[in-house]
């Protein structure tokens, strides 16, 4: 019997439900860094290179470095290799990052003509460029319909029982399946504003959020 409450208490979810009140929220907390740069696919998408796997705070420091230096393709290529090291140090794997961003740029250059292309398919193809980096091109850069999913996205996501999923590239193809499309845009920055500072991976401030009322807590073993 608890099973079937469960299930029942799932399918109840309301994603507008939700999302209207995230809305509400959000102004009380930082946002995301990339979401600084919404005038500029092209600082979007540096942006989001050095974000992997780096928190906010050492990737919006280390985006303020660099693009007080260097915010075009032909200027971040300028700058040596170990210079560029450097410059966008500690974010994680900055000497990956660094080589990543070459190559990227050298790619906008040789084949855009210095410009972000605006579809999925086409920054996908561009070595360094996965899911998630293209989605929030996508969606922030140009302001077209796409889904970033994060491990914010997918955790939370999945903690309210709207989707069932294993990993993000699942939760992706679930969310495009299900999600109204009016909601794709702001998704991402949503949830992660959201998972950043209330639905925590560990122990999520349960007790003082918004959506405590109705949301199923699958998953969650200990919260506060």
């Amino acid at each position: 019997m608890a099973e079937k409450h469960n299930l029942k208490t799932q399918k109840a979810f309301s994603i507008g439900r939700a999302i209207a009140i995230l809305r509400q929220e959000a102004p009380r907390y930082t946002v995301p860094i990339v979401s600084h740069y919404l005038a500029s696919p092209f600082k979007v998408l540096i942006s989001t290179l050095l974000s992997l796997r780096t928190k906010d705070k050492t990737t919006a420091a280390a985006a303020q470095r660099l693009f007080a230096r260097a915010d075009t393709p032909e200027s971040i290529l300028r700058i040596p290799l170990d210079n560029l090291e450097q410059l966008i140090y500690p974010v994680g794997f900055y000497k990956n990052k660094a080589r990543t961003l070459h190559h990227v740029c050298q790619t906008l250059l040789e084949k855009y003509g210095g410009n972000v292309p605006g579809g999925l398919d086409e920054l996908l193809t561009i070595k360094g460029i996965g899911r998630k980096t293209a989605n929030l091109v996508v969606t922030l850069g140009f302001n077209l319909p796409g889904i970033c999913v994060d491990i914010h996205v997918h955790r939370i996501c999945n903690r309210w029982g709207y989707v069932h999923t294993a990993a993000p590239d699942d939760t992706e193809s679930a969310l495009r399946k299900k999600l109204p499309k009016k909601y794709w845009i702001e998704f991402n920055d949503l949830l992660v504003t959201y998972g950043q500072n209330v639905c925590l991976p560990v122990s999520p401030r349960c007790s003082t959020c918004p959506l405590a009322g109705f949301c199923p807590k699958t998953g969650v073993a200990r919260h506060r």
